[in-house]
C-alpha cells in the first residue's frame, strides 16, 4: 500500500510540469495583445509599447520566459498581477478560502440530498418512486450550471425576492476576513445578523454547483446498493431478524459507501470547472472569478497561476481519494 502511495505521489511531477505546459501554450495564445489591454484606450508610440512589453517581461523568446516562469515557481515567486501589481499568491490566497467554502457546502449539499435520493430508489427498485427519483436526477445532471445558475437568479432573486442574487454579504455589513470563510468570519465576529446575510448569500451558489454532483452521487449510490441488496450477506442478515434500518444503513449503505468514495475525485473535479461558472454568475470573489477576471484583462501571470494552483488541488484531492480508498477497502488493501 505504501509503495502504491510513493508510485501516485511520483506521478504528481510529470503532471505538475505536464500543466505548466500546457497553460504557458494555451496563455499565449489568447487573442489580443496583454501589452494594449494595459496601456488601455491609449494609442501608444512604439517606444511606449516595447518599453511596456518589456516591463511585463514579454521581449523574451517562449522558451525563456517559460524558463523563467518555473525558476521563480521553486523560488515561490509566481509573479506580480498585471492589473493590481499585487503577487499573485497573495491574491490566490485572499480568494481561496471563499471558493473552498462553495465547494465545501456544495459538496455536503449533494450528499445530504444524493444519498437519501439513492437509498429510496434502491428499496423502491422499478416502482413509481423510483423512476419519478431517477428521472429528477437525470434532469438535474442534464442541466449546466450557466442556465441553471441564472434561472435560480431569475426565480429566488428577480421574481419571488427570497434570495440575493450575487455577492459575499449584504453591503451594510464589514466582518473582519479571519479566516476567508464567510460563513465562519460572522460567527467569529459575533453578528447574527451578517451571518444571516453570509447563509442567504450561499443558497442559491451552493444549489447551483451541487446539482450535478447530486445527481451523480444519487445514481451512483442506487447501482451500488442494488448491488449490496442482492449479496449473500444481506439475505442472511435479513433471515436472521435484523432490522430494516440497521440492515440499510449500517450493514448495505455503509458497503455502497466505498465505491461511491471513488467517484468524489471526479466530483471535485466538476465542482472546480463548475464553480468558474458559479462564482462568476454569482460574483461570489473566489478563484473562478479571479479567473475570469484576468482572462478578459489578459493578465498573463494570474491566468497562468490561477490554472496550475487549480490543477494542483484536483489532483491532490483524487490523490487523497486513492489513499482514502485504499484504507477502507480491504481489497484494496
Amino acid at each position: 500500500m505504501l509503495s502504491n502511495i510513493i508510485k501516485k505521489v511520483l506521478m504528481l511531477i510529470p503532471t505538475f510540469f505536464g500543466v505548466t505546459i500546457l497553460t504557458f501554450i494555451l496563455v499565449h495564445s489568447l487573442p489580443g495583445d496583454p501589452v494594449l489591454a494595459q496601456l488601455g484606450d491609449k494609442a501608444p508610440s512604439p517606444e511606449e509599447y516595447e518599453a511596456m512589453k518589456a516591463a511585463l517581461g514579454l521581449d523574451q523568446s517562449y522558451l525563456t520566459q517559460y524558463l523563467i516562469y518555473i525558476k521563480n515557481i521553486f523560488h515561490g515567486d509566481f509573479g506580480v498581477s498585471f492589473n493590481t501589481g499585487t503577487p499573485v499568491l497573495d491574491e490566490f490566497f485572499a480568494r481561496f478560502p471563499a471558493t473552498v467554502e462553495l465547494g465545501i457546502t456544495a459538496v455536503l449539499f449533494a450528499l445530504i440530498l444524493g444519498l437519501p435520493i439513492g437509498i429510496f430508489a434502491a428499496i423502491n427498485r422499478g416502482k413509481w418512486l423510483d423512476n419519478l427519483l431517477m428521472t429528477i436526477s437525470l434532469v438535474g445532471y442534464s442541466m449546466p450550471v450557466f442556465w441553471w445558475g441564472l434561472i435560480l437568479v431569475m426565480v429566488f432573486s428577480i421574481n419571488l425576492n427570497w434570495l440575493p442574487a450575487s455577492g459575499y454579504f449584504g453591503v451594510q455589513y464589514f466582518i473582519p476576513q479571519v479566516t476567508g470563510f464567510s460563513l465562519i468570519d460572522a460567527i467569529i465576529a459575533k453578528d447574527p445578523a451578517a451571518l444571516k446575510s453570509a447563509a442567504m448569500h450561499i443558497v442559491l451558489p451552493t444549489i447551483a454547483l451541487g446539482t450535478i454532483p447530486t445527481a451523480i452521487i444519487a445514481r451512483m449510490t442506487r447501482s451500488s446498493m442494488l448491488e449490496i441488496l442482492n449479496e449473500g450477506f444481506i439475505q442472511a442478515l435479513k433471515a436472521r431478524g435484523v432490522g430494516p434500518f440497521r440492515l440499510i444503513v449500517g450493514h448495505a449503505l455503509r458497503n455502497a459507501l466505498i465505491p461511491i468514495v471513488t467517484v468524489l475525485g471526479i466530483i471535485v473535479g466538476g465542482l472546480v470547472s463548475g464553480a468558474i461558472l458559479t462564482e462568476t454568475i454569482f460574483s461570489w470573489p473566489g478563484v473562478g472569478k479571479w479567473l475570469v477576471d484576468a482572462i478578459n484583462s489578459r493578465d498573463f501571470p494570474v491566468i497562468q497561476s490561477a490554472i496550475l494552483f487549480i490543477a494542483i488541488f484536483v489532483v491532490l484531492i483524487n490523490l487523497l481519494v486513492d489513499v482514502i480508498y485504499t484504507l477502507i477497502n480491504p481489497r484494496a488493501k
